[in-house]
């Protein structure tokens, strides 16, 4: 019985030695949100009456809050026919308000929060979390980075965030957002950073940090503090199926940011490096192909006359690996690389060709805001009667008229593609290069090409340079079939 009593007594001692090690690590946020909370500000804005295309409508939602994040995420549907007015007609749009966070990054009163927040906004109200507010200012917008900076007049110093080097941020580490989700001020919610660096669609300038923090509509423009009450990000997209928060959260990189209010407060706007080149990722088959070591950098599918770019000597087929020092491990690492380069600055770019590495330098351009034209199919000539080669395709020379509308002086038009075919291309498209283990070969006529494919073992993994109306891709071709 005594011994049963000392065994139960260290057993007790040990979950109490267990407990006390789990509740020493759990997170305390309680000093992070009292001593930073203050300098975290909601943001509502006014647009005066007008006549505009309806929004999406979500069944059950009437809070002009919540169209907040519906604005942000859903895609607006585009106005149809109108039919005759069924019941009283619609007149111009009463005022409407929209909601988000901000926090205030100096104590005369500047403030971050997302564009998008303070977008079409004919007056903004800043509410601190002391109930007081203000009419603020806008110093500027940047909606490629969705960064805004406002400004309001306080009669006394405010309370400003301190700021965190987001390299240091680890995947993993715990981090908290405060904001105003559905207009609940100051709400706070945390997780853990699940990674760095990610790229989303139509945001190649921002490499967002992901998290798992609960981020709800009001919560954009809002901060993102590391455990040491420095923010580390902007909060401002989440992914969604439903419409709610699903665990997947991103937030724009601070430094991004401050880069962009100082441009902003500078100059009222943001200048971004250009160099002129249209890329795509290096796959797995395509660094094959080049003689690459390993999947990485950015391939060149084109390069455009007169650009910086063109004028360095870079050429379609390059493989960028490195930009200014920096490593392009990623194709989507160039635009936010070369984008955060200042116009005029000299560059050494570091490019892969030919299965060696070259360095060229240029001067960086700056990024233009353009519309992309449409590309248009080339003519093609109706399809010859010829046999398919080991691509399983029918190609034929262009004309003299052809090339003279393409502005090429070689290639081959795709006039037919078989059901074996194994290169992912269609009938129109123009064969420039083939590329196999390094060496690049112009194309000339199909005679050259099916001779180049029948030297080829039936595993060979190639890489087609295909014109597509006026874009340019490098296609895969992973084996090679029996016929041809």
């Amino acid at each position: 019985m005594k011994w049963f009593r000392i065994q139960a007594a260290l057993l007790a001692f040990a979950f109490a030695g267990v407990a006390f090690a789990q509740g020493r690590d759990l997170p305390d946020f309680v000093k992070l949100v009292e001593e930073q909370g203050g300098a975290v500000v909601n943001i509502s804005t006014t647009q005066a009456a007008r006549r505009v295309a309806a929004a999406p409508q979500i069944p059950g939602v009437e809070d002009e809050e919540v169209q907040e994040f519906f604005r942000r995420f859903i895609p607006r549907q585009q106005p149809g026919p109108q039919g005759p007015q069924q019941g009283p007609q619609q007149g111009p749009r009463p005022e409407s308000r929209s909601l988000g966070s901000g926090f205030i990054i100096s104590s005369d009163g500047y403030i971050l929060t997302n564009a998008h927040v303070i977008d079409g906004a004919d007056e903004i109200t800043v509410k601190l979390t002391d109930k007081r507010e203000y009419k603020a200012k806008l110093i500027g917008t940047d909606k490629r980075t969705d960064v805004a900076l406002i400004k309001i007049e306080p009669s006394a110093p405010l309370p400003s965030v301190k700021f965190a080097d987001p390299n240091k941020l680890k995947v993993g580490e715990w981090v908290v957002a405060i904001g105003s989700p559905f207009g609940f001020d100051n709400t706070v919610t945390a997780g853990i950073v699940s990674a760095k660096g990610r790229s989303l669609p139509q945001e190649n300038f921002v490499p967002f940090i992901q998290t798992d923090v609960a981020i709800n509509p009001g919560n954009s423009g809002g901060p993102l503090f590391n455990m040491r009450g420095e923010v580390v990000g902007v909060n401002s997209q989440i992914y969604s199926r439903t419409g709610g928060f699903m665990g997947l959260s991103f937030a724009i990189p601070i430094d991004v940011a401050l880069d962009v209010q100082k441009q902003l407060r500078d100059k009222g706007r943001v200048s971004r490096g250009r160099i002129g080149v249209v890329i795509q990722e290096v796959s797995k088959d395509l660094a094959t192909s080049f003689g690459l070591d390993r999947p990485r950098g950015a391939l060149v599918n084109s390069v455009e006359k007169g650009s910086p770019a063109d004028k360095a000597g870079v050429e379609a087929t390059d493989i960028i690996t490195k930009f200014d020092g920096k490593v392009v491990e990623a194709s989507n690492d160039l635009p936010r690389i070369v984008g955060s380069t200042r116009p005029g600055a000299k560059a050494d770019l570091e490019v892969w060709r030919k299965g060696a590495t070259k360095t060229l330098s240029l001067t960086v351009g700056e990024l233009q805001e353009s519309k992309v034209a449409a590309l248009d199919t080339p003519r093609t000539q109706k399809p010859a009667a010829l046999a398919a080669n080991r691509l399983g395709i029918v190609v034929s020379e262009l004309t003299a008229k052809q090339k003279e509308e393409l502005k090429v002086t070689s290639g081959l038009v795709v006039t037919e593609v078989k059901p074996e075919a194994r290169a992912d291309v269609r009938r129109g498209d123009i064969l420039m290069t083939l590329v196999h283990k390094g060496q690049h070969t112009e194309l000339k006529s199909s005679e050259q090409l099916n001779k180049l494919l029948a030297g080829l073992d039936k595993n060979s993994v190639i890489t087609l340079q295909v014109r597509r109306g006026d874009a340019m891709a490098f296609v895969t071709v992973n084996g090679l079939t029996d016929k041809g």
